[in-house]
């Protein structure tokens, strides 16, 4: 309870200490044990079976015909200190903040069945998918599609068909015929792809993925447990 309390509401360990009549110290104990045990379990599927891997996802996806959607999250971290290297690796150019970021797969219903790919705010999302090995899974599971956004176009270039990225931006002048089927070529795929970004903003509700102020490498620990959490809220609904 000590630990649900603190990843969701993000209460302070001195104010569970004095809400559960212990001390500081056990508070800090109990989610320094309790943490890592909920970041280990996977994501839950109503079959039961609990994915841990990427390489799980695809070859669940490509099992049960599940479309993959794909995105990244960023969430706001403390900034490193003067003088410590890498100062600037976490510095993400999209929200001009200290970031590290996670990379979310949902199915269409926006459960959540992988997070990870933990990296710095500074790299690129579609990096950041390949450093996972998503071109080899999809190399190996060509019968699994998946939905990004434009962030990804790089990875829609290097797999077309498999994976769909909106449609690239008109070029000025475009007939306006051509303009009204681009637009509803481009609502049509973010309908489709749509169920990710509420698979984000579940995990967002949790106040520890709003703005982490503890340390830096706690945070992908902290995400992994938040999104297991999550996945098995889906799964009872």
């Amino acid at each position: 309870m000590i630990t649900l309390a603190h990843l969701r509401l993000g209460v302070p360990h001195e104010a569970l200490a004095v809400a559960f009549g212990v001390d500081r110290s056990t508070v800090t104990r109990a989610i320094g044990q309790v943490r890592p045990l909920l970041a280990g379990r996977g994501f839950a599927r109503p079959s039961g079976v609990r994915l841990r891997t990427l390489a799980d996802v695809f070859a669940y996806a490509a099992a049960e015909g599940v479309t993959l959607r794909l995105d990244a999250t960023e969430i706001r971290v403390r900034r490193p200190r003067v003088g410590r290297p890498g100062r600037k690796a976490f510095v993400s150019g999209k929200v001009k903040q200290n970031t590290i970021k996670a990379t979310v797969v949902a199915d269409e219903y926006g459960a959540t069945l992988w997070c990870g790919g933990h990296r710095p705010g500074r790299m690129h999302d579609t990096t950041a998918a390949r450093v996972e090995g998503i071109d080899a899974l999809l190399d190996a599971h060509p019968q699994v599609t998946v939905l990004v956004d434009a962030g990804y176009q790089g990875l829609a270039k290097a797999h077309p068909g498999q994976v769909v990225a909106p449609p690239l931006k008109l070029r000025p002048g475009a007939p306006p015929a051509r303009q009204s089927a681009w637009e509803a070529e481009r609502k049509q795929q973010s309908s489709q792809r749509i169920p990710v970004e509420h698979a984000i903003a579940e995990l967002k509700w949790w106040r520890q993925l709003q703005r982490f102020t503890g340390r830096r490498e706690l945070l992908p620990e902290t995400i992994d447990a938040v999104a297991g959490l999550v996945s098995d809220r889906m799964i009872t609904w």
